[in-house]
């Protein structure tokens, strides 16, 4: 399946809150509770909260500028574009990108989640690199949209994965 760059963009903004975002509870709960099963079902709250957030965010926003523009366009032409292929369009772009950012969101939170799933030993410090080597990852990815270096592009989404790593860590929360 091929995305546009402005879908591209919800997926690597969707997908870098939820990695990030869940990456911040798997880490946070793995302070205060060793039972991963408590781990499993905080990150997955916040998962589908995130998901639902963002996806629902998107349509919100989306709306209003695409209506917007739709709205724009209406005013010279003295007419309604309402039952329009255009409007047709519109709703379709809505939905798609509302889609693909609640969508990644939800994909991306897995990330930080699976090693609790899967494995027993290690599975903080597994679920740490498999989030940051998914960054580097999304970083190749935006730097490819952005026809801008790929690595310049990875070492930022790493760097940006670390600091929100070191920060939670620090908050010692225990």
């Amino acid at each position: 399946m091929k995305f546009n760059k402005e879908q591209g963009r919800y997926i690597i903004l969707g997908s870098i809150d939820g990695l990030l975002a869940v990456l911040g509870v798997v880490i946070g709960t793995s302070h205060v509770v060793d039972d991963p099963s408590i781990i499993i079902n905080a990150a997955l709250g916040g998962a589908v909260a995130l998901a639902l957030t963002n996806g629902i965010g998107s349509y919100l926003a989306e709306s209003a500028v695409e209506y917007g523009h739709l709205s724009d366009l209406e005013k010279p032409l003295l007419r309604s574009l309402e039952s329009t292929k255009l409007e047709s369009q519109t709703k379709k772009k809505i939905w798609n990108d509302s889609i693909a950012h609640g969508g990644s969101s939800f994909i991306g939170s897995l990330v930080p989640i699976s090693p609790f799933v899967l494995i027993d030993e290690m599975a903080l410090e597994i679920s740490v690199v498999m989030s940051i080597s998914v960054l580097a990852i999304l970083g190749v990815y935006s730097g490819r949209i952005a026809k801008q270096s790929a690595i310049k592009h990875a070492v930022r989404m790493v760097g940006l994965g670390i600091l929100i790593v070191a920060a939670v860590t620090l908050l010692g929360l225990e």
